[in-house]
């Protein structure tokens, strides 16, 4: 089969298509022909050696694609399923062995590169506005990136409950979706964000900020939230945050300040299913709309990530075998 192969940490260029023995099943695994991978800001930082991984490697995490084979022990699966999953090591590759406990049933009326691209964004915009911050109807809130995937999903669940939303970007074309999306206001990255927020607001600020930016938009997250309010930085597309004194965050207004990730809001299965249950739910339903902003050929994966990386896709992007 063939598979994106690093063999040593850098930029793009080391990515490279290789030839690789076809996987075989083991107990507790589901062996999938993929059908679309998903592609997400934490594949680039694995790639470039900030998230220490063993030399060589695999890319990817999240997929799609129909079961061939499952291991002698599975039961809530059979050749022919098609599944989605956000947590298989190794997805960049045309079969993929997927522990059978991270698997997702994909719903009729799901397309594979919907699917494929949905759970890990997804997922993501659900632990935050259930369980980080669950804003009400008529709260503000902050989201950058908005015309990026999760900002994307965000922006359309936080809309459908009546919460105002308001975010930032940086084109035209970038504003034209998020406002599709259901943005009630888009600011610009060069704008002073945090006085135009407090000025949207009343001189209020917003409940809470969701920011997968980081470094280039951080302050302006801390400086728009109101007294009480929550900071979720959730990534660093522009870099990590610097270490910053928490005493700050007493004059700030006593904000709370979280840097979750994923994994500890999937700590198990029944968790994983209600968080992916209730995203295929809203896609399958019309209810919420996955953009996909791009497709490469799997040999491509190295344009692919320099698009991700130079900010020139909007929703998310996938590959395709």
């Amino acid at each position: 089969m063939r598979a994106i192969q690093v063999s040593e940490h850098g930029g793009p260029e080391v990515l490279r298509c290789v030839e690789a023995p076809d996987p075989e099943v083991g107990p507790g695994q589901l062996l999938v022909r993929t059908q679309a991978i998903g592609i997400n800001f934490i594949d680039t930082y694995i790639r470039t050696g900030r998230y220490p991984t063993s030399l060589p490697y695999v890319p990817g995490s999240e997929g799609s694609g129909v079961v061939t084979a499952v291991g002698p022990d599975v039961t809530d699966f059979q050749v022919g399923d098609e599944v989605a999953w956000a947590a298989a090591p190794g997805s960049y590759a045309e079969q993929v062995l997927v522990p059978a406990e991270v698997a997702i049933p994909v719903p009729e009326g799901v397309k594979p590169e919907v699917a494929a691209s949905a759970l890990l964004q997804g997922m993501t915009a659900h632990y935050l506005i259930e369980s980080i911050y669950k804003p009400q109807p008529d709260d503000a809130v902050l989201v950058h990136a908005g015309a990026g995937g999760v900002g994307l999903i965000l922006t359309q669940l936080l809309s459908a409950r009546g919460v105002r939303v308001i975010t930032t970007v940086s084109t035209d074309d970038k504003e034209k979706l998020s406002r599709e999306a259901g943005a009630a206001e888009v600011l610009r990255y060069e704008e002073d964000v945090a006085a135009r927020v407090r000025e949207l607001t009343g001189g209020v600020g917003v409940a809470a900020s969701y920011d997968g930016v980081g470094a280039s938009t951080f302050e302006a997250s801390l400086a728009a939230t109101r007294i009480r309010g929550t900071v979720a930085l959730f990534g660093a597309a522009s870099g990590p945050v610097p270490p910053f004194d928490l005493q700050r965050l007493n004059p700030l207004g006593s904000l709370f300040v979280t840097r979750p990730t994923l994994a500890h809001y999937t700590r198990d299965r029944a968790e994983l299913l209600w968080r992916a249950g209730d995203i295929m739910h809203a896609i399958a339903d019309g209810i919420l709309r996955v953009r996909i902003g791009g497709s490469y050929p799997l040999a491509e994966a190295e344009r692919a990530h320099r698009d991700l990386e130079s900010r020139q896709t909007t929703g998310s992007i996938v590959l395709v075998p």
